[in-house]
């Protein structure tokens, strides 16, 4: 049986094809768009994923659709209705976006892919989010907690999976959010939402948690975690251009920073509410999570949606809460509820057996050695092959040795916001200038952004306090933020942030042995066995997916070296190059005309 899931029109658009009960294929739009968070209709990544499993739009038994649009919109009116006149800007808009678009999904679907109405089917989106955590998990029975900004009208739900279905138990809803509240705080300190929740949860070490209790005046906190706002101070439930009302500002005593701002420096009032929120959001997951784990009685919990991508709160979850084992997707936000929604239509609707669970993330394309060797011929890009893949990884273990920035291009891309050892920019964790090299002349971006170190996965808690590190399958998305053990910071100082921690990937040598042996080797000329691991792309760009892509990041940024599979590039070979999509796939064929 195969069941499509997809997500779009919201941010983060995404495709996954599972094939009786086997996640095969699952890839964002913007990886083979080019454009940052494509939230559009996400024909290339349907493309890819049935090509990935053999089969043409035809065979497809579901398409799933990751929420509801009419329950949404319904949503969207009644919260316009209700702060009218205020509204009436944003209610104008959505209105034409909505009327225009969003409420003929189906028809929609059904028209650019071929298929009929009947195959199609809209899961609740946090019951995606729900489902692609449980039915990826390696459990047999788990609590399951979802948290986002929001969806129709649920911003986070309880639920309980048991076997191949999901009961959800309760819910919170719009606009009391602890997604939206983080989000808010994004907005107040200069970045922007959706995109700067990252940037705050980097800069809250820099600061300290004073702010905390006149967070909490904003807010109500139950015992079991849900929240009521003040919405008095916000504006995200009627305005279309501010989070904040002014009000906001007034109650902490500072206006919201300036956006054009957030690069120049590190205002200490603004880390301390970094601190501050980070630290609330925390204390409130964690009385969540308490209460799931009484009313469930599970020993396991899976936790999806945006908030899940906190992985500073995820560590603190996993060792001060009261589960035995937690399970995250390596892609908790929106663009995993396309694998959500296909489970949901798979497992629970259709009521078939669970699948093995995911033991990797690398769901992405692939190029073959003689693919990227026509694409570096025919831009006449002068390189190197090295044909022994031990030498080949000695060769760049050395190369990090002596210093050297290198682009790391191998294998199937990750499916997920993090670079996971297939698509990454690799260095020396033992060189502290390196993290001001990266962000000043690479990534282009804060001085103050941690960087990731990648792991052998059985030497993690040599370096990381992080005990039996082969339990937790999330490490290995890159999902925990872990202090890195004091004896060992000299010995790390370009990944150990602020406050003596280093978001860390475990590295599995089953599921990714060639990142596992050439980091392996890096460890044995070093007595370090960790990379500097961040995500191969720009600033403001997705990261790469083809070797066109690799080239163009490699040769604007200041990388020395870049391997391609063990094909390598030297920085003198740099030129700038369109880029434009090196298509490797088959045109002209049924599946491209279905979605073009």
């Amino acid at each position: 049986m195969n069941v499509l899931g997809l997500s779009f029109y919201y941010h983060d658009s995404s495709a996954a094809l599972v094939q009786d009960g086997v996640l095969v294929a699952a890839a964002e739009e913007e990886r083979f768009s080019r454009l940052k968070h494509d939230s559009g209709f996400p024909a290339l990544a349907i493309e890819f994923a049935l090509e990935r499993g053999g089969i043409t739009i035809d065979d497809v038994d579901h398409v799933v659709f990751y929420e509801k649009p009419f329950v949404k919109f319904e949503r969207m009116l009644l919260s316009a209705m209700a702060t009218f006149p205020r509204s009436a800007a944003v209610f104008r808009e959505s209105m034409q976006r909505w009327i225009s678009d969003k409420l003929w999904i189906k028809s929609m679907m059904a028209r650019r892919m071929g298929v009929r109405g009947s195959k199609l089917l809209f899961a609740d989106h946090h019951m995606s989010h729900a489902a692609s955590s449980y039915f990826t998990s390696p459990f047999d029975e788990a609590a399951i907690l979802t948290v986002d900004g929001a969806s129709e009208w649920s911003t986070s739900t309880m639920s309980m999976g048991r076997g191949n279905k999901i009961e959800i138990i309760k819910e919170l809803r719009f606009p009391h959010s602890l997604g939206l509240l983080y989000s808010a705080f994004t907005a107040y300190c200069g970045f922007e939402i959706n995109e700067g929740e990252y940037k705050l949860m980097g800069m809250h070490p820099y600061g300290k948690p004073v702010h905390a209790d006149k967070i909490y005046e904003l807010i109500e906190v139950a015992p079991d975690g849900s929240l009521w706002h003040d919405m008095k101070y916000f504006a995200y439930h009627y305005s279309r251009d501010n989070t904040l009302a002014k009000v906001f500002g007034e109650h902490f005593g500072r206006p919201p920073r300036d956006p054009k701002l957030q690069d120049k420096s590190l205002d200490p009032f603004y880390c301390d509410m970094a601190a501050s929120i980070q630290r609330v959001t925390e204390e409130i997951l964690l009385k969540m999570i308490t209460h799931l784990h009484g009313v469930t009685g599970s020993k396991n919990l899976c936790l999806a949606g945006g908030v899940a991508l906190n992985s500073v709160a995820n560590y603190k979850l996993l060792r001060d809460g009261p589960f035995d084992d937690v399970y995250i997707h390596p892609a908790p936000g929106d663009d995993g509820g396309a694998v959500g929604a296909a489970y949901w239509a798979y497992n629970h609707v259709l009521d078939q057996p669970r699948g093995p669970a995911l033991q990797d993330a690398f769901l992405g394309s692939e190029y073959s050695d003689e693919e990227i060797e026509t694409f570096l011929r025919k831009n006449d890009i002068a390189f190197q092959k090295i044909e022994d893949d031990e030498e080949f990884f000695d060769t760049v273990a050395q190369a990090l040795v002596d210093g050297k920035v290198c682009g790391w291009f191998r294998n199937r891309f990750e499916w997920g916001p993090r670079a996971l050892g297939a698509r990454s920019i690799i260095a020396d964790p033992r060189k502290a200038e390196m993290k001001e090299k990266l962000n000043a002349k690479i990534k282009f971006r804060e001085a103050f952004r941690p960087f990731a170190p990648s792991v052998l996965e059985e030497r993690a808690d040599d370096f990381f306090d992080f005990p039996e590190p082969q339990r937790h399958a999330p490490a290995r998305f890159m999902l925990y933020v872990t202090p890195v053990r004091e004896d060992k910071r000299a010995d790390l100082p370009a990944i150990t942030h602020e406050d003596g921690s280093g978001r860390l990937q475990t590295v599995y040598k089953a599921t990714n042995p060639d990142y596992h042996r050439m980091i392996e080797l890096f460890g044995e000329k070093t007595g370090v066995p960790v990379v500097m691991n961040p995500s191969f792309n720009l600033k403001g760009e997705p990261i790469v997916e083809d070797p066109s892509h690799a080239f163009n990041t490699f040769s604007l940024s200041g990388m020395d070296l870049l391997f391609l599979n063990n094909y390598i590039i030297a920085a003198d070979a740099k030129k700038k190059i369109a880029d434009t999509k090196f298509n490797l796939r088959h045109e002209g064929d049924s599946v491209t005309a279905m979605v073009s």
